[in-house]
């Protein structure tokens, strides 16, 4: 009941409509109970004595009141239905803002294919809970009484007798919604599986190509995809059953009434148009319960796509402003780390009582072996995760006290796995500032080294570079994920390895570019080339989470062990290739 309620709650906005459409509904309803009333008199006044004009009036009632009818059933579809699908709008967009919020911590953990069910199938099935599935349990629930109290009007002793099939149809509605809401649970839950599955696979085809998985791939996509089988085809054989069952019962029924309202016919107790309206009475009565069969399982169903949806609405993200927090003003670029520690998930520490002082305008290389915290330091500077000890201040200001928006409109970030849009490459590089003039998106361009490239493709800036830039090489996706950080004209710049995917040439130029746009910012690097260390006024080398050795490049071979491994192991290569 909760879930239900919490889900009509997406009505208020809707509630013209949806009172609209259930007053329409109880009209509706009164209009079909009033039928068989006229039947009657079409049969008992007309037909039986043989008045013409009787006849015809009682037919034109019965005209005027389906005409009538006819008019309220489209209001009531329609004013419904806009209702309900404004209920799955607002979903959509609640669940979107909230994935869009959810910190970095949220997403390491969620996979993309639930998301993408929960957001697309349960929406549309708490769409139709809102919608047709309450209108039809609505209108049951008001030809059943008032089929009921007609009937027992017109004769008691008939009704009793013409509603002993009513409590045989509401248990087997009641026991086979018992045995189908597991499977349609089931069915649901694997078609998530199924979409999971189907997501990985065509996000990572160029890895199945590359090792020739593809048959392997397709076993396990068809494993799944048996199993959703065998459930569906269980749902199915089950909800065969059930209409045949039902329909069975209602017939056992009507056979009695005929039976025995024939014998009252036939005595006079009881006039034919009586019996006729009798016998539309019982489908009115057979058709709620029938109904009811197919709501409930559906009712249980969008109940849970509901408590999945609204598990994702009431995720607390672990990174969010704080009651207080205000704009962080404009900055110099003092950023500094006191006494930092940090663990993803909240176990095992990857960062262990970090401290440093960063001046504004120096630029900080950030050096270690793989595990050893690099990244975790960059993504805590723009709030992408909370330390769980210790606090980071940029010019004095802890970050954890001001917006976080306005912290990271404030930072131009190149992360080390490349992200594009499947857009043009004059949007990816506006991505940051939409409002950006052409003349700023092609200087960005220039200072990053893309601008040739981008003039050397079929429609210049405006050639849609495909999914997740997959039409261009990893050195051309660096480059503009470098103007796209750029054109922000950031006080704090952070590169993860952003020179990693291109050659020698390319690598001097960007460096070249870099070297002059980050002269008055400060700027983290994640330097993986002697090139970048050269450039820092100060490298950290980590181990463990901890700064093992601090300084600059000369100082460092002199002092640090740990440096000199590193650089002999992977950084004089470097030199001596160049060497030549």
């Amino acid at each position: 009941m909760r879930i239900l309620i919490r889900s009509l709650g997406y009505l208020h906005p809707y509630w013209r409509l949806t009172a609209g459409g259930y007053l329409a509904l109880l009209c509706t309803s009164g209009l079909t109970l009033l039928i068989p009333q006229l039947v009657r008199a079409t049969v008992d006044l007309g037909i039986r004595t043989g008045d013409m004009a009787a006849l015809r009036l009682a037919v034109l009632g019965i005209l005027s009141v389906t005409l009538i009818k006819g008019v309220l059933s489209f209001l009531l579809g329609r004013w419904t239905e806009i209702a309900s699908q404004g209920v799955a709008y607002d979903l959509r967009n609640a669940l979107f803002r909230k994935l869009s919020a959810l910190s970095f911590s949220y997403h390491d953990r969620a996979q993309v294919g639930q998301l993408l069910s929960r957001a697309i199938q349960d929406v549309d099935r708490i769409r139709f809970m809102t919608g047709r599935a309450l209108l039809r349990l609505a209108e049951g629930t008001m030809l059943l009484s008032g089929a009921a109290i007609f009937l027992a009007l017109m004769n008691p002793s008939l009704t009793l007798l013409a509603l002993w099939t009513m409590p045989v149809m509401a248990y087997w509605a009641w026991r086979f919604s018992a045995r189908f809401r597991p499977l349609t649970l089931a069915v649901q839950q694997q078609l998530a599986v199924l979409t999971t599955r189907l997501e990985q696979n065509l996000r990572g085809a160029r890895v199945v190509k590359a090792f020739a998985q593809e048959p392997a791939e397709i076993r396990r996509f068809d494993a799944q995809n048996d199993r959703w089988f065998a459930l569906s085809a269980a749902a199915a054989r089950l909800q065969a059953l059930n209409p045949p069952l039902l329909d069975l019962i209602a017939n056992l029924g009507s056979v009695f009434i005929i039976w025995y309202g024939g014998s009252l016919v036939m005595s006079g107790r009881l006039t034919l148009g009586e019996l006729v309206a009798f016998s539309t009475y019982m489908g009115l009565l057979i058709q709620p319960v029938r109904r009811l069969g197919m709501i409930l399982p559906n009712l249980a169903t969008a109940v849970a796509a509901g408590e999945r949806v609204f598990e994702i609405l009431d995720v607390e993200s672990e990174v969010k402003d704080a009651p207080d927090a205000y704009p962080l003003p404009p900055v110099r670029g003092h950023v500094r780390f006191e006494n930092v520690s940090f663990a993803y998930f909240k176990h095992n520490n990857v960062l262990d009582n970090v401290s440093f002082d960063v001046q504004p305008g120096q630029v900080i290389a950030l050096l270690g072996p793989t595990g050893s915290g690099k990244s975790s330091i960059i993504n805590l500077i723009p709030r992408f995760y909370d330390p769980t000890a210790g606090r980071i201040t940029i010019d004095g200001h802890d970050i954890r006290r001001v917006q976080i928006s306005s912290l990271r409109d404030q930072i131009g970030i190149v992360l080390q796995e490349t992200t594009l849009f499947a857009t043009t490459i004059r949007e990816n590089i506006g991505f940051g500032r939409p409002d950006a003039s052409e003349e700023e998106i092609i200087a960005a361009a220039q200072a990053a080294q893309a601008h040739d490239f981008i003039m050397a493709t079929p429609h210049g800036y405006d050639t849609l570079v495909g999914e997740r830039g997959v039409t261009l090489s990893g050195g051309q996706k660096q480059r503009i994920a470098i103007a796209r950080a750029l054109l922000k004209n950031p006080r704090i710049l952070i590169l993860d390895d952003a020179t990693s995917s291109v050659d020698a040439d390319t690598e001097r130029q960007i460096q070249a570019a870099l070297e002059r746009l980050m002269a008055g910012r400060t700027s983290f690097v994640i330097a993986q080339r002697l090139s970048t260390l050269r450039l820092a006024d100060l490298i950290l080398v980590l181990e463990r989470g901890r700064i093992a050795a601090a300084g600059a490049h000369a100082d460092l071979l002199r002092t640090s062990e740990l440096y000199v491994q590193i650089y002999q192991r992977q950084l004089q290569p470097q030199a001596e290739e160049v060497q030549p």
